[in-house]
């Protein structure tokens, strides 16, 4: 157990680090004017950077967040209330008895402090505002409980399936069990197992992942036998059965709670940073298409007038290095290593395509440019010769540029949140190191699908 609190407060340790390093590296560049000398682009920035800011609280504060979502009457709110033991949200017979997000402290076993939040039947959401509001708790969740009450219909698989494609840990709560006898639980429970992993491919639910509660049990008739003979018949409501599920919430907490608070952390850091580096792009998009086009161009012509094949390669590199480097700088993004092999892939290729356009000139013209240039005296062939080579590589050089240009505005776009401490190294840090049994296991592969 406490290598287990170790390995997590090392993810803790280590997604602090990263947010701490993104929000200092957009400190420097408003230091150093960078952001400061482009008032638009500060506006267009300011909620990717607030959500940096209060994600980093957040990982300091050490709250849990827990969702409930399902499909109107599935008893969210009365699984919420049987955690907490008391009747604080508003349930009822009628459909849509809660209307909006609302939130509840809870601290179970007086250890870790949690934060319960119920929301509307996701069949209830309409609307665009609406529907943002259910992916705005989603991506404030740590973890998700999916409440049914039967077997699932095609909108709750729908609504599974969406909420799975948020990339966080998920709970499919079966609730109302006391509404079927046992030989209908267990084959309903059996179905959720596959169904409630995603896809047919997915291995099925662990026992963590699928859990049957009562919250809310319906009233029984009981038979009363007074001392004097009188027999009465009175209901009854039988307590919650939420044992198991609060079990299960607190076996998660202890077994992987601060690695879901890091990673929950992690998955909002990087979007934000891919959303800046975006709308940076975006928002320089001509700029950055002049200086490619100004880089294509004398490119081109140091290549088409220089008479030696090995500086037409060398120099060809240092331009296009020098062009990554002048994009860097006009867009302020972070330089790290990701993608770094594919662009150093299309450099070479550039200059490959110099070395092949110098053969091909050869063999096509007899002799290349190189060779032209040396023996071109007063011979007009020879000069023929160089020039048409020199026309061929300065084509083959400026489409190089260009593409080198093109594979740089992805690097920058996309190698923000990699590198050292960057978002996404941090997140397969942590999915690299846990365990077959936990509940994270599962994002291993879903969150190992966008990189």
């Amino acid at each position: 157990m406490s290598s287990s609190r170790n390995l997590q407060e090392t993810h803790l340790n280590r997604a602090r680090a990263s947010l701490r390093q993104a929000l200092s590296w957009y400190g420097y560049l408003r230091k150093s004017g960078q952001l400061s000398s482009n008032p638009e682009l500060i506006g267009l920035l300011k909620p990717e950077l607030e959500t940096l800011n209060s994600t980093l609280n957040k990982l300091d504060s050490n709250v849990i967040r827990i969702a409930a979502f399902g499909l109107v009457s599935r008893g969210k709110s009365a699984v919420l209330n049987a955690l907490l033991g008391d009747k604080i949200l508003q349930t009822g017979p009628l459909n849509g008895v809660t209307q909006w997000p609302r939130s509840v402290r809870w601290q179970p076993g007086n250890k870790v402090l949690v934060e319960l939040i119920d929301t509307p039947g996701l069949d209830e959401i309409e609307g665009e505002s609406r529907a943002d509001m259910a992916r705005e708790v989603v991506r404030q969740a740590d973890l998700i409980l999916f409440v049914v009450s039967g077997d699932i219909t095609r909108t709750e698989y729908q609504a599974l399936l969406e909420l799975r494609r948020s990339q966080k840990p998920l709970i499919l709560v079966f609730n109302k069990i006391d509404l079927y006898p046992d030989t209908d639980k267990s084959a309903i429970y059996e179905n959720l197992q596959q169904l409630g992993a995603g896809n047919s491919q997915a291995k099925p639910l662990l026992p963590d992942e699928i859990v049957m509660v009562a919250a809310e049990p319906a009233p029984m008739e009981v038979r009363v036998e007074w001392p004097d003979g009188r027999v009465s018949y009175e209901w009854e409501t039988p307590p919650p059965q939420v044992d198991e599920l609060k079990q299960t919430i607190l076996n998660i907490l202890n077994r992987e709670g601060r690695s879901l608070l890091a990673l929950n952390a992690l998955v909002q850091a990087r979007d934000a940073e891919e959303s800046i580096a975006q709308k940076t792009i975006d928002l320089r998009q001509q700029e950055a298409e002049d200086i490619i086009w100004q880089f294509t161009k004398y490119k081109a012509l140091a290549v088409a007038l220089n008479p030696i094949a090995f500086l037409d390669i060398l120099g060809g590199t240092v331009a296009d290095l020098a062009l990554i480097r002048a994009l860097a700088r006009l867009y302020g993004l972070p330089m790290t290593s990701y993608e770094a092999g594919k662009i150093l892939k299309t450099i070479l290729l550039s200059s490959g395509g110099l070395l092949l356009g110098e053969l091909g000139s050869s063999f096509l013209l007899g002799l290349g440019k190189s060779t032209a240039a040396i023996a071109s005296g007063d011979n007009p062939t020879n000069i023929t010769a160089f020039a048409g080579s020199a026309i061929a590589q300065a084509g083959i050089a400026g489409y190089g540029a260009y593409s080198v240009g093109k594979a740089a505005q992805v690097y920058l776009e996309k190698g923000c949140t990699w590198g050292q401490l960057g978002a996404s190294s941090v997140i397969q840090e942590i999915l690299s190191q846990v365990d077959q049994n936990t509940i994270l296991y599962r994002l291993q592969q879903e969150l190992g699908i966008k990189y």
